[in-house]
């Protein structure tokens, strides 16, 4: 079952179902009006999502109509909780490189874990807003879970039961605020703004046997203004899985049903080191910032430079028969109009 929310029916937006091709899509208003009133009462309204979800997919629904990625916002507009992880510590190993801080051998261990603001999410075709150019603006391409409600000190044995659905992120990092901000001890703010997310959102069965209950195994595509920038495989070199994510996010706290956890920039090891940009014979990546990093490992210094405005992003992932699976996120950077 695929899931999205159109931009009409208040800030919250209106529930739809969307065919497996992408292709159609219907609205569920009566059986739940928004994305989150669906998730309140998951247990009952479902089912009734799927069954809508069947009629769509055998031509059987009324008042069906083609879906538009540009008309969706974000699947959930707005979230009670966005919780991002880090659980590719390649990475972070080579993030933290590049600012000249060293890793502690914990992070292997103990999952990292920020929260970020979700009160006012991106849609998939959102423009990106910034201010400068100067902030150093990156796209972290990631993926994410959405949680029904989760009890407090869950293990991670039981947290994948309490996964309702995934769907694709552009984290948007402002690299040049970062290290000030961290330097306070006291976590990202300004360095993070708005985050946007994939046209619709999936329940785990259509990842089919791409997912093994705590990781999707397919490669994660980026392009820079058409060109491949990165394919590293959201499976591999994954640290911590969902379900771990979900306990270290729920270990002092419940977490109310909507909850989203994200996973953290995707990124793979090569030949026990870190990864090669796709024209030099790698899967690339899914920041600029790892690549800036890599490039002064090899180089002495960056080469790359962060995002500009005019240039543009498109984040998508793929099934075993080419089919995109969650849509793209497909964004451009453009000036803040207020600034």
């Amino acid at each position: 079952m695929k899931l999205a929310t159109l931009k009409e029916g208040g800030r919250d937006g209106t529930l739809c179902v969307v065919s497996r091709d992408l292709s159609r899509a219907v609205r569920a208003t009566g059986i739940a009006r928004t994305f989150q009133a669906a998730l309140d009462d998951w247990e009952t309204v479902a089912p009734r999502l799927r069954d809508l979800s069947a009629d769509l997919e055998m031509g059987r629904t009324e008042g069906a109509f083609a879906f538009d990625p540009a008309a969706c916002a974000a699947p959930l507009p707005r979230a009670y909780q966005w919780a991002d992880g880090s659980a590719y510590v390649n990475h972070v190993e080579l993030v933290r490189r590049a600012r000249g801080a060293e890793m502690p051998p914990s992070f292997w261990t103990d999952p990292l874990m920020y929260q970020g603001g979700s009160d006012a999410f991106l849609g998939p075709c959102d423009p990106i807003e910034a201010i400068s150019e100067a902030h150093g603006i990156d796209l972290e391409a990631e993926v994410a879970v959405i949680t029904g409600d989760v009890p407090m000190a869950v293990t991670p044995e039981r947290a994948g039961a309490h996964i309702r659905l995934l769907m694709l992120v552009n984290d948007v990092s402002l690299r040049g605020l970062i290290p000030n901000e961290l330097a306070k001890g006291f976590g990202f703010f300004q360095s993070k703004p708005a985050t946007a997310f994939s046209p619709v959102a999936v329940t785990p069965d259509e990842l089919g046997d791409a997912w093994d209950g705590g990781r999707v195994h397919r490669p994660l595509v980026s392009h820079i203004n058409g060109r491949l920038f990165g394919k590293p495989d959201a499976g591999t070199d994954m640290t911590f899985d969902f379900p771990t994510l979900i306990a270290h996010a729920a270990k002092t706290r419940h977490l109310g049903a909507g909850a989203i956890i994200g996973s953290g920039t995707v990124s793979n090891k090569l030949d026990g080191g870190p990864g090669r940009p796709i024209d030099e014979g790698g899967v690339g990546y899914s920041c600029l910032a790892e690549l800036r990093t890599v490039e002064t490992i090899l180089k002495g210094a960056p080469a790359t430079p962060f995002l500009r405005y005019g240039d543009r992003v498109r984040i998508e992932m793929f099934g075993t028969d080419g089919a995109s699976v969650f849509g793209a996120i497909e964004q451009t950077v453009v000036p803040y109009a207020g600034a």
